[in-house]
Protein backbone atom coordinates (compact mmCIF):
# COMPACT_ATOMS: atom_id res chain seq x y z
CA UNK A 1 0.00 0.00 0.00
CA UNK A 2 1.20 3.43 -1.08
CA UNK A 3 2.02 5.81 1.98
CA UNK A 4 0.45 8.46 0.07
CA UNK A 5 -2.89 6.57 0.52
CA UNK A 6 -2.72 8.04 4.21
CA UNK A 7 -3.32 11.69 2.71
CA UNK A 8 -6.75 10.42 1.92
CA UNK A 9 -7.83 10.39 5.26
CA UNK A 10 -5.67 13.99 6.19
CA UNK A 11 -7.78 16.83 7.39
CA UNK A 12 -8.26 18.98 4.17
CA UNK A 13 -6.73 22.19 5.92
CA UNK A 14 -3.29 20.52 6.31
CA UNK A 15 -3.27 19.20 2.68
CA UNK A 16 -3.86 22.37 1.39
CA UNK A 17 -0.97 23.59 3.67
CA UNK A 18 1.42 21.34 2.65
CA UNK A 19 0.38 21.65 -0.82
CA UNK A 20 0.75 25.13 -0.64
CA UNK A 21 4.22 25.24 1.10
CA UNK A 22 5.46 23.12 -2.04
CA UNK A 23 4.10 25.00 -4.72
CA UNK A 24 5.57 28.22 -3.31
CA UNK A 25 9.46 26.27 -3.00
CA UNK A 26 9.37 25.24 -6.44
CA UNK A 27 7.46 27.92 -8.47
CA UNK A 28 6.88 31.14 -6.63
CA UNK A 29 3.98 32.83 -7.98
CA UNK A 30 4.55 31.59 -11.13
CA UNK A 31 1.07 30.45 -13.27
CA UNK A 32 1.56 28.74 -16.35
CA UNK A 33 -1.32 30.00 -19.17
CA UNK A 34 -2.02 28.69 -21.84
CA UNK A 35 -4.88 28.32 -25.10
CA UNK A 36 -6.29 25.59 -26.71
CA UNK A 37 -7.54 25.35 -30.25
CA UNK A 38 -10.38 22.68 -30.90
CA UNK A 39 -8.48 22.53 -34.51
CA UNK A 40 -10.35 19.43 -35.76
CA UNK A 41 -13.65 18.29 -34.14
CA UNK A 42 -15.62 15.44 -33.65
CA UNK A 43 -16.17 12.16 -35.87
CA UNK A 44 -13.31 10.42 -33.94
CA UNK A 45 -12.94 7.02 -34.01
CA UNK A 46 -12.44 6.34 -30.15
CA UNK A 47 -15.09 5.43 -27.32
CA UNK A 48 -13.66 7.50 -24.68
CA UNK A 49 -16.79 7.34 -22.61
CA UNK A 50 -16.68 10.82 -21.33
CA UNK A 51 -16.15 13.06 -24.73
CA UNK A 52 -18.61 14.06 -27.13
CA UNK A 53 -16.49 13.90 -29.82
CA UNK A 54 -16.77 10.22 -30.05
CA UNK A 55 -19.05 8.92 -33.06
CA UNK A 56 -19.89 6.13 -30.71
CA UNK A 57 -22.07 8.29 -28.98
CA UNK A 58 -24.96 10.96 -30.05
CA UNK A 59 -24.07 14.35 -29.35
CA UNK A 60 -24.16 17.92 -29.79
CA UNK A 61 -20.94 18.43 -31.08
CA UNK A 62 -19.98 20.30 -33.84
CA UNK A 63 -18.33 17.82 -36.65
CA UNK A 64 -15.32 19.49 -39.02
CA UNK A 65 -12.00 18.66 -40.60
CA UNK A 66 -8.92 20.73 -39.63
CA UNK A 67 -8.98 24.20 -39.38
CA UNK A 68 -6.12 25.51 -42.49
CA UNK A 69 -2.82 27.88 -41.40
CA UNK A 70 -4.36 31.30 -41.51
CA UNK A 71 -6.72 30.04 -38.77
CA UNK A 72 -4.53 28.64 -36.32
CA UNK A 73 -2.28 31.36 -36.68
CA UNK A 74 -4.97 33.56 -36.31
CA UNK A 75 -5.82 31.87 -33.00
CA UNK A 76 -2.56 32.03 -31.40
CA UNK A 77 -1.83 35.30 -32.39
CA UNK A 78 -5.00 36.10 -30.28
CA UNK A 79 -3.70 33.81 -27.51
CA UNK A 80 -0.48 35.90 -27.16
CA UNK A 81 -2.59 38.91 -26.91
CA UNK A 82 -4.92 37.34 -24.01
CA UNK A 83 -1.86 36.62 -22.08
CA UNK A 84 -1.33 32.89 -22.56
CA UNK A 85 2.32 31.74 -22.88
CA UNK A 86 1.56 28.58 -24.65
CA UNK A 87 -0.74 27.72 -27.43
CA UNK A 88 -2.28 24.22 -28.08
CA UNK A 89 -2.98 22.25 -31.33
CA UNK A 90 -5.66 19.41 -30.76
CA UNK A 91 -7.43 17.54 -33.03
CA UNK A 92 -9.59 14.58 -32.24
CA UNK A 93 -9.01 11.37 -33.06
CA UNK A 94 -6.08 9.13 -32.83
CA UNK A 95 -3.78 9.50 -35.70
CA UNK A 96 -3.61 11.84 -38.74
CA UNK A 97 -2.89 11.65 -42.45
CA UNK A 98 -0.30 13.13 -43.68
CA UNK A 99 -1.91 15.73 -45.59
CA UNK A 100 -3.49 16.94 -41.60
CA UNK A 101 0.44 16.74 -40.29
CA UNK A 102 2.01 18.79 -43.08
CA UNK A 103 -0.21 21.15 -42.45
CA UNK A 104 -0.42 21.47 -38.65
CA UNK A 105 3.77 21.65 -39.30
CA UNK A 106 3.38 24.67 -41.18
CA UNK A 107 1.45 26.43 -38.63
CA UNK A 108 3.39 25.76 -35.82
CA UNK A 109 6.56 26.93 -37.67
CA UNK A 110 4.86 30.14 -38.30
CA UNK A 111 3.76 30.27 -34.83
CA UNK A 112 7.06 30.12 -33.10
CA UNK A 113 9.18 31.94 -35.59
CA UNK A 114 6.24 35.39 -36.07
CA UNK A 115 3.90 34.95 -33.55
CA UNK A 116 5.99 34.51 -30.27
CA UNK A 117 4.05 32.46 -28.56
CA UNK A 118 5.20 28.49 -27.31
CA UNK A 119 3.63 25.99 -29.28
CA UNK A 120 2.07 23.09 -28.30
CA UNK A 121 0.14 19.85 -29.75
CA UNK A 122 -2.31 17.64 -29.10
CA UNK A 123 -2.63 14.59 -31.74
CA UNK A 124 -3.27 11.34 -30.50
CA UNK A 125 -0.60 8.48 -30.78
CA UNK A 126 2.18 9.83 -33.46
CA UNK A 127 4.74 7.66 -34.34
CA UNK A 128 8.76 9.35 -33.44
CA UNK A 129 9.13 10.06 -36.96
CA UNK A 130 6.14 12.07 -36.93
CA UNK A 131 6.92 13.70 -33.62
CA UNK A 132 10.13 14.95 -34.80
CA UNK A 133 8.92 16.29 -37.57
CA UNK A 134 6.87 18.81 -35.57
CA UNK A 135 9.86 19.10 -33.73
CA UNK A 136 11.93 20.26 -36.13
CA UNK A 137 9.40 23.15 -37.18
CA UNK A 138 9.25 24.29 -33.37
CA UNK A 139 7.09 21.98 -31.37
CA UNK A 140 8.05 22.71 -28.27
CA UNK A 141 5.47 20.36 -26.02
CA UNK A 142 3.70 17.59 -26.51
CA UNK A 143 0.16 16.95 -25.02
CA UNK A 144 -0.82 13.36 -24.32
CA UNK A 145 -3.82 12.79 -21.47
CA UNK A 146 -3.72 9.03 -19.78
CA UNK A 147 -6.89 10.14 -18.85
CA UNK A 148 -6.79 8.02 -15.86
CA UNK A 149 -5.34 5.36 -13.20
CA UNK A 150 -3.75 2.09 -15.17
CA UNK A 151 -6.15 -0.31 -13.44
CA UNK A 152 -9.40 1.70 -14.42
CA UNK A 153 -8.53 3.12 -17.51
CA UNK A 154 -10.53 -0.15 -19.18
CA UNK A 155 -13.74 0.86 -17.43
CA UNK A 156 -13.65 4.18 -19.69
CA UNK A 157 -11.80 3.14 -23.14
CA UNK A 158 -12.10 -0.32 -25.35
CA UNK A 159 -10.71 1.19 -28.47
CA UNK A 160 -6.86 1.69 -27.36
CA UNK A 161 -4.49 0.63 -24.91
CA UNK A 162 -3.05 2.52 -22.07
CA UNK A 163 -0.05 0.69 -22.85
CA UNK A 164 0.09 2.78 -26.68
CA UNK A 165 -0.70 5.83 -24.52
CA UNK A 166 1.94 5.65 -22.34
CA UNK A 167 4.15 4.27 -25.35
CA UNK A 168 3.41 7.59 -26.84
CA UNK A 169 4.48 9.74 -23.92
CA UNK A 170 7.62 8.17 -23.54
CA UNK A 171 8.15 8.25 -27.35
CA UNK A 172 7.36 12.22 -27.39
CA UNK A 173 10.10 12.61 -23.45
CA UNK A 174 12.52 10.42 -25.49
CA UNK A 175 13.32 13.12 -28.44
CA UNK A 176 13.34 16.24 -26.06
CA UNK A 177 10.11 17.28 -25.81
CA UNK A 178 8.45 18.27 -22.72
CA UNK A 179 5.23 16.67 -22.15
CA UNK A 180 1.61 17.54 -21.08
CA UNK A 181 -0.31 14.89 -19.77
CA UNK A 182 -3.19 14.58 -16.86
CA UNK A 183 -6.28 13.30 -16.85
CA UNK A 184 -10.07 13.76 -15.82
CA UNK A 185 -11.10 13.22 -12.31
CA UNK A 186 -14.89 12.09 -11.23
CA UNK A 187 -14.91 9.29 -13.56
CA UNK A 188 -15.55 6.72 -11.11
CA UNK A 189 -12.34 6.23 -9.75
CA UNK A 190 -11.23 5.65 -6.01
CA UNK A 191 -8.90 8.33 -4.09
CA UNK A 192 -6.58 5.48 -4.47
CA UNK A 193 -6.89 5.38 -8.16
CA UNK A 194 -5.90 9.20 -8.56
CA UNK A 195 -2.78 8.05 -6.38
CA UNK A 196 -1.97 5.50 -8.11
CA UNK A 197 -2.10 8.14 -11.37
CA UNK A 198 -0.21 10.68 -9.79
CA UNK A 199 2.32 8.55 -9.40
CA UNK A 200 2.26 7.27 -12.66
CA UNK A 201 2.39 10.86 -14.11
CA UNK A 202 5.45 11.00 -11.79
CA UNK A 203 7.69 7.95 -13.00
CA UNK A 204 6.98 9.42 -16.27
CA UNK A 205 7.82 12.70 -15.52
CA UNK A 206 5.95 14.40 -17.45
CA UNK A 207 6.36 18.02 -17.27
CA UNK A 208 2.72 19.30 -16.77
CA UNK A 209 0.18 17.88 -15.37
CA UNK A 210 -3.76 18.94 -16.57
CA UNK A 211 -6.93 18.21 -13.79
CA UNK A 212 -9.81 18.54 -15.50
CA UNK A 213 -13.58 17.74 -13.59
CA UNK A 214 -16.09 15.62 -15.49
CA UNK A 215 -18.70 17.62 -16.31
CA UNK A 216 -21.22 14.85 -17.61
CA UNK A 217 -22.01 15.45 -21.40
CA UNK A 218 -25.60 14.54 -22.54
CA UNK A 219 -25.36 11.59 -25.10
CA UNK A 220 -22.37 9.91 -23.70
CA UNK A 221 -21.85 6.88 -21.62
CA UNK A 222 -21.37 9.41 -18.26
CA UNK A 223 -24.36 11.53 -19.04
CA UNK A 224 -25.95 10.38 -15.20
CA UNK A 225 -22.20 10.28 -13.80
CA UNK A 226 -22.21 12.20 -10.64
CA UNK A 227 -19.79 15.16 -10.44
CA UNK A 228 -17.42 15.64 -7.64
CA UNK A 229 -17.80 17.78 -4.68
CA UNK A 230 -15.84 21.19 -4.43
CA UNK A 231 -14.35 19.50 -1.35
CA UNK A 232 -13.21 16.66 -3.25
CA UNK A 233 -11.77 18.68 -6.28
CA UNK A 234 -9.70 20.50 -3.92
CA UNK A 235 -8.33 17.56 -2.05
CA UNK A 236 -7.42 16.14 -5.52
CA UNK A 237 -5.59 18.98 -6.80
CA UNK A 238 -3.55 18.87 -2.90
CA UNK A 239 -2.80 15.52 -2.94
CA UNK A 240 -1.34 15.55 -6.85
CA UNK A 241 1.20 19.03 -5.61
CA UNK A 242 2.22 16.94 -2.67
CA UNK A 243 3.22 13.82 -4.88
CA UNK A 244 4.19 15.78 -7.63
CA UNK A 245 6.45 18.07 -6.29
CA UNK A 246 7.48 20.13 -9.18
CA UNK A 247 5.64 19.57 -11.57
CA UNK A 248 3.16 22.05 -13.10
CA UNK A 249 -0.69 21.54 -12.52
CA UNK A 250 -3.00 22.94 -14.15
CA UNK A 251 -6.72 23.42 -13.28
CA UNK A 252 -9.00 22.70 -16.51
CA UNK A 253 -12.11 21.77 -17.93
CA UNK A 254 -14.74 21.54 -15.23
CA UNK A 255 -13.03 24.51 -12.66
CA UNK A 256 -15.53 26.83 -13.50
CA UNK A 257 -18.42 24.26 -12.36
CA UNK A 258 -17.18 22.29 -9.78
CA UNK A 259 -15.03 24.60 -7.86
CA UNK A 260 -17.66 27.53 -8.35
CA UNK A 261 -16.44 31.17 -6.15
CA UNK A 262 -13.50 28.54 -4.89
CA UNK A 263 -11.33 28.70 -8.06
CA UNK A 264 -9.13 30.42 -5.97
CA UNK A 265 -8.94 27.53 -3.36
CA UNK A 266 -7.44 25.51 -6.28
CA UNK A 267 -4.36 27.19 -6.34
CA UNK A 268 -3.81 27.54 -2.41
CA UNK A 269 -3.90 23.59 -2.69
CA UNK A 270 -1.23 23.68 -5.23
CA UNK A 271 -2.33 24.14 -8.62
CA UNK A 272 0.02 26.79 -10.98
CA UNK A 273 -1.34 26.38 -14.16
CA UNK A 274 -5.04 26.78 -16.18
CA UNK A 275 -6.38 26.92 -19.74
CA UNK A 276 -8.21 30.00 -20.69
CA UNK A 277 -10.26 31.17 -23.79
CA UNK A 278 -12.27 27.99 -23.08
CA UNK A 279 -11.83 24.36 -23.92
CA UNK A 280 -12.99 21.69 -26.95
CA UNK A 281 -16.37 21.34 -26.54
CA UNK A 282 -17.38 23.62 -23.68
CA UNK A 283 -17.36 27.27 -22.87
CA UNK A 284 -15.31 28.39 -20.01
CA UNK A 285 -14.66 32.05 -18.27
CA UNK A 286 -14.38 35.06 -20.16
CA UNK A 287 -10.77 36.03 -20.31
CA UNK A 288 -11.49 38.94 -19.15
CA UNK A 289 -12.37 37.08 -16.00
CA UNK A 290 -9.31 34.74 -16.08
CA UNK A 291 -7.08 37.24 -16.18
CA UNK A 292 -8.60 39.22 -13.21
CA UNK A 293 -8.58 35.62 -11.20
CA UNK A 294 -4.81 35.59 -12.28
CA UNK A 295 -3.99 38.46 -10.43
CA UNK A 296 -6.42 37.90 -7.56
CA UNK A 297 -4.22 34.47 -7.25
CA UNK A 298 -0.93 35.92 -7.65
CA UNK A 299 -1.65 38.42 -4.49
CA UNK A 300 -3.15 35.76 -2.51
CA UNK A 301 0.38 33.68 -2.61
CA UNK A 302 2.45 37.15 -2.43
CA UNK A 303 0.48 37.89 1.23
Amino acid sequence: MSEYYQLINEPLTELIAKANKIRAENFQNQIDVCTISNAKSGACSEDCKFCAQSSFYKTDVLIYGLKNVTELVAEARAAKENGAVRFGIVTSGNNLTEAELDLITEAISIIKNQVGIIPCASLGALTKEQLLQLKDAGLMRYHHNLETAPKFFSEIVSTHSYEERINTVKIAKSIGLEVCSGGIMGLGETFEDRIDFALLLQSLSVDSVPINFLIPIKGTPLESQATISMDEAIKTIAIFRIILKDQVIKIAAGRETILKDFQGLGFLAGANGMLIGGYLTTRGRSVADDQQLIKQIQNLWLN
